[in-house]
């Protein structure tokens, strides 16, 4: 059997093929942003999509060894009927228009649930009931994941992880999306824990808008890139471990898988792991691949297969 996966998110236009012998393909493309802006107006995103989505699909369906079987598509952030972007209609109305031609099924599910499945592969998670931690350019949410339940248990109550580098990097004259540029100064920079984490552990709530403007007071007043970098990894860092150990603590849960953008970034991960032992957390993280980490649609095409095969 052959899944074929869509997503068309705010960042990245990806298409994947998975199939019932393991085996996946997938071909991605970053939505084209001007230098010094930090993305794209829903507008200007579902252009780029349409003009970019064909050449994605017909890059995995070359290399398709069996008829397809099902076609999957994000049609939303997350879950919930609010949820809510003209970005994943370009992705919607592609898919149901293969699944007719090639008269199989269609399934839907959510970007969120692919990035979360995505990172499940080669991540040594076997464990059914785990905290999910989803960092991204829209996201920092942390969700209870019970089989096919999803619920969610905390989240930033202003701006996300993603936005976060992003911004900084920017405002520094670094590419948009930022991260790995970002990365590439911090691992030559070095942090001193300049910026406070701002936490709400019992409602499990982060707040990262105040880190954003010291850091960008930093920029302003000639801090070296290299130890802004740092300090952004460093604060990311502390944030997320003490809202997980708390999400640990309230869920009695501590297998964690790590997913989304952010945390595809080796220093980000290093970081995370050597503060998880060095403060004796007991938190059993699990990282995804990071090639599939950042926004792809090899999450959704497993999803179209196990909706497949009834699972």
């Amino acid at each position: 059997m052959l899944s074929l996966g869509l997503d068309t998110s705010n960042y990245t236009t990806s298409a994947a093929l998975c199939s019932s012998h393991g085996e996946i393909l997938q071909s991605r493309r970053l939505l084209p942003v001007k230098t010094g802006e930090r993305g794209l107006r829903q507008s200007e995103a579902v252009f780029a999509h349409v003009r970019q989505l064909a050449q994605q699909v017909e890059n995995v369906m070359k290399e398709a060894k069996e008829p397809l079987s099902c076609v999957c598509v994000s049609i939303s952030p997350r879950d919930g009927e609010d949820s809510y972007m003209p970005v994943f209609s370009v992705g919607e109305m592609a898919g149901r228009a293969i699944a007719a031609a090639h008269h199989v099924p269609f399934f839907t599910t959510t970007h969120q649930r692919g990035h979360i499945r995505a990172a499940k592969v080669q991540s040594g998670l076997e464990a059914d009931r785990f905290l999910a931690l989803h960092l991204s350019g829209g996201t920092t949410d942390v969700l209870l994941t019970d089989g096919d339940a999803l619920t969610p248990l905390g989240t930033s109550m202003d701006l996300h992880a993603g936005q976060l580098v992003d911004r900084v990097g920017v405002a520094m004259g670094l590419p948009f999306p930022s991260g790995p540029h970002l990365e590439k100064l911090a691992v030559q920079g070095r942090a001193q824990a300049l910026v406070p984490v701002s936490m709400d552990e019992k409602n499990l709530q982060c707040h990262l808008s105040g880190a954003e403007a010291q850091l960008l007071r930093m920029v302003k007043d000639g801090y070296a890139h290299e130890d802004i970098a740092a300090e952004v990894y460093s604060i990311l860092c502390r944030t997320v471990l003490r809202l997980l150990k708390a999400a640990a603590d309230q869920t009695g849960t501590h297998h964690i898988l790590l997913a989304g953008g952010v945390a595809s970034s080796r220093l980000f991960r290093e970081l995370v792991q050597e503060r998880n032992e060095k403060r004796r957390l007991h938190l059993k993280l699990h990282f995804g691949m990071p090639e599939y980490s950042g926004d792809n649609a090899v999450g959704v095409a497993l999803i179209g297969l196990e909706k497949l095969q009834g699972g």
